[in-house]
Order: C-alpha cells, then structure tokens, then sequence
C-alpha cells in the first residue's frame, strides 16, 4: 500500500494543533499505573490519529502508546504497522517548555521506513521515507534536506544530548570516556524524541541513551536519523535498533 506522507505529516500537525489548545489552556494531570504522567492532550492527539490512520489505512495495525498493548502472540507476525506517540514528552508538557513532540513512524520488517516528527510548540516538522531522505520544515520555510555525513568520533569538539528529564550515571560515564581520550565536550539537554533529530541534523553530535525508553519514543525519529545518514545502534551488539520485540522497551542505545 502507498503511503502519501504529506498526508501523515498533516495528521501530525492537527494533533498538535489539539495539544497546544490544551496547552494554553489549564489542563489536569493524571497518572497511569507505571506512574508516568498523562494529560488530556495524550488523549486528544491520540484519538485525532488514531480515526485519521483508521479510515485512510485500515488494513495497517497501529500500536500506539495511549491504546491497549498489543500481546506479542497477536503481533509477532506482523509485516507492517504504525508505531504512534501521540504526545512524546508529557513531562515537558507539564512543565510547559516546549520540548514535546508528535511521533508516527511506520515499521516494516522491524525496521522504521517512514517517519514523522512535529513539535508543535515551536512549529517544527521532520520527517523521513526510506529512500528519498530526511527533511526539516519549519514555520513559513520550505524543507530543508539533512544530510549528516560527520561521525562524532571523527570530531575533536564533541556536542552529546541528553535528556531533559533522565540523566544517568551512564551517561556520565561515557561523557568522561570521551574527554579522557582528549575530546572537549559540551553537553545539550532537550526533552522527547527531539534528541534523536538534533544529532540527525548536526545539531548535536551523540546521544548516548543508556535508560529505559519504549518503541514508540524513538521510530519515527530513528527514521530521520537513518535517512540523514546516521545511526541508531543497539549498545548490546552494536546494531541497528529494531522494533516489534516481544518486550516493546528498547534496549540501551547510541545515536551517532
């Protein structure tokens, strides 16, 4: 099936429209039962792509944060779905920084083929297909191609981003790796999958992710990654990260 990717990008986009109403708005917070924050706006943009996904490409499954899990036994065979966060970044919401995101990727072969990023605060749009490369609209622009072709290893000055809201000791770690091989380096913290689309566009360098986070927090940005020229890796055997595991958390992870 054809999948029309402006059309995708534009869901995206409406479902942000619905976050910032929320947004600029007084909204309540509630908890789910990992004690992770959910908001109106969760539900909102999710309900707004899930009818849109539904009516224009019935025969795709859908996993999406915000809906029921899917068991393993009722997906493992699945060629192809969508892989949907409809609010990546529900701390940064709360808080009110701008740092959140839209994210719908579609996942062939446990790999992300199709890509898209909104950050609605700020009305900025990635997005990616297998193939014809990634790009970065911005308000009142035209997109513009990213292509990377720097490895942060190849850098004597080195921009790591880590999240806004989960440091690790790890990542510490591997910061110290690299300035004790002489590498000066400056660190950048940003929330949601907008870490993986920095790197993606040079922005930053590396994003070492050694904490947990879930499939649908990095498919669609993975797939602008890849399509710039960089990677996603897996940290326990070095290649790149997949989707549709029997446990939908991803393992430790380096965007380079």
């Amino acid at each position: 099936m054809d999948i029309d990717i402006d059309k995708i990008c534009g869901v995206a986009r409406d479902a942000g429209s619905f976050i910032m109403d929320i947004y600029n708005s007084e909204f309540e917070v509630t908890y789910k039962s990992d004690h992770s924050p959910l908001t109106e706006a969760d539900r909102a943009a999710n309900l707004k792509i899930m009818k849109f996904l539904d009516v224009s490409y019935p025969n795709i499954p859908i996993i999406s944060e915000e809906n029921k899990e899917v068991a393993y036994k009722d997906r493992s065979d699945w060629d192809e779905f969508w892989l949907v966060d409809p609010l990546d970044g529900t701390k940064e919401f709360i808080k009110r920084n701008g740092e959140f995101t839209v994210n719908i990727a579609l996942i062939r072969k446990g790999d992300p083929v199709l890509g898209v990023v909104y950050q609605p605060a700020k009305d900025i749009l990635y997005f990616a297909e297998q193939g014809s490369g990634s790009f970065k609209k911005g308000p009142a622009s035209e997109p513009v191609k990213i292509i990377n072709d720097v490895h942060y290893m190849d850098l004597n000055e080195v921009k790591v981003v880590a999240s806004r809201s989960h440091v690790t000791e790890e990542v510490n770690e591997f910061v110290q790796g690299l300035e004790r091989i002489g590498k000066k380096v400056s660190m950048v913290s940003v929330g949601s999958s907008l870490k993986l689309c920095l790197v993606a566009e040079g922005a930053a360098n590396v994003y070492p992710r050694f904490g947990p986070t879930m499939e649908w927090d990095t498919g669609a940005a993975q797939a602008v990654v890849m399509e710039s020229g960089r990677k996603v890796l897996n940290r326990e055997n070095n290649d790149m990260l997949r989707y549709n595991k029997v446990s939908l958390m991803n393992p430790w992870f380096i965007v380079e």
